[in-house]
């Protein structure tokens, strides 16, 4: 009668170790975040183990990290040690499970490292046996020798522990994908409203200063490409700061790029906003189309020279200047007011206005000059 009551209640304790996993699994399945992970880790291994203590170790590049512990007495919570000289980092490295039923006739165990705490016997598991990110131990303050079938429901625990971290990693994953989506998604809202808004005014600023019809179609197609191709460097950028050589090589390109003798260029590296850079690449066109059309690169002996530099670099308010010239054209005069066309007022104005500066536009005989003067700013600045 004796052996069969003890056969009774070790079939209940086993029911219920079982119950209990089973129910560990459940709570395993709808934690998110690691620290959700091993608060229910370390309570549910020690009433599964019957343990003094359960540990819960993450696996910290060449460290263990003792994240988080349910035990009798303190063991090492939050504290770090290299992978090579604890059991949990020798668990890990030979993706074994260990036990050991006396601590003190094991050479893997840092023995002054526990003799402060109550362990005497333990068993340690890998999580995630192809590749352990953690490590799930079970402690006892006596020489103890756990059955297979505890050792066994601690590695299913661990198991299920990989599962549920690897979940958590998804889960937040899978959160921040739907938050950097939603950004850039108003983010385009944002640039579709400012584009359009572009694209309006040009068509109605080039429609007021069109001579003809089909003036207005030349100058408001060269612009819409001249909007696009500043658009396809900032998208090559990710929309992140441009190099002005980079908006000017661009802005170039259709009219034979940095490659061709006529054009110098020469000026330090200097960063742009997105916002900005759509300006200045907007300004540098029409200087081109006017070059072109009617200044130096309308005639084959024309260049032009584009330079810029930093002015008081060391003082408390550097200032970034920029000089367009042109030689070797035809003889050149300022327009009148009554004729100055959307182009001029751009160039005029644009950066101004954007980047918080002071342009000028001479008309001298021997050719044009633009320069450009402004505050070093968090949209201008030197790289």
């Amino acid at each position: 009668m004796l052996d069969m009551a003890e056969h009774d209640l070790s079939d209940g304790e086993d029911d219920s170790a079982l119950l209990t996993l089973v129910e560990t699994i459940e709570e395993l399945s709808a934690t998110r975040t690691i620290d959700e992970v091993a608060a229910v880790v370390r309570s549910s291994a020690r009433r599964i183990s019957g343990a003094d203590g359960v540990a819960f170790v993450l696996r910290d590049n060449d460290c263990c990290w003792y994240l988080d512990e349910d035990a009798i007495g303190p063991l090492w919570k939050g504290k770090r040690f290299p992978l090579t000289a604890c059991i949990s980092g020798w668990s890990m490295l030979n993706r074994q499970t260990v036990v050991i039923p006396d601590i003190y006739q094991d050479d893997r165990i840092p023995h002054d490292a526990y003799r402060p705490t109550f362990v005497k016997s333990l068993v340690m598991t890998p999580v995630r046996t192809r590749d352990p990110i953690a490590a799930l131990g079970a402690y006892w303050a006596k020489e103890h020798t756990p059955p297979p079938e505890i050792v066994a429901k601690l590695q299913v625990m661990a198991r299920a522990t990989a599962a549920a971290l690897e979940s958590g990693r998804l889960h937040a994953s899978l959160n921040k994908e739907l938050e950097r989506r939603t950004f850039l998604m108003r983010e385009l809202d944002h640039r579709v409203k400012n584009t359009l808004a572009s694209v309006q005014s040009i068509a109605s600023q080039t429609l007021r200063t069109a001579a003809s019809p089909q003036a207005f179609n030349e100058s408001f197609e060269s612009r819409l490409l001249a909007l696009s191709q500043a658009h396809e460097l900032l998208t090559k950028q990710a929309w992140g700061k441009a190099q002005l050589r980079e908006i000017l090589a661009a802005a170039m390109r259709p009219f034979g790029g940095l490659e061709d003798g006529r054009f110098v260029v020469e000026g330090p590296p200097i960063e742009i906003t997105p916002e900005a850079a759509v300006a200045v690449h907007m300004t540098l066109h029409e200087l081109i189309v006017n070059a072109a059309k009617y200044g130096a690169l309308s005639v084959p002996t024309g260049a032009v020279s584009v330079s810029w530099r930093i002015e008081d670099a060391g003082g408390p308010h550097p200032t970034f200047a920029l000089e367009w010239r042109e030689r070797g054209g035809p003889p050149v005069a300022p327009p009148e007011p009554k004729d100055e066309g959307f182009g001029s007022r751009l160039i005029r104005r644009g950066l101004s206005r954007d980047l918080g500066g002071a342009a000028v536009l001479d008309f001298a005989p021997e050719g044009l000059t633009f320069t450009f003067r402004a505050p070093l700013s968090q949209r201008l600045a030197a790289a």
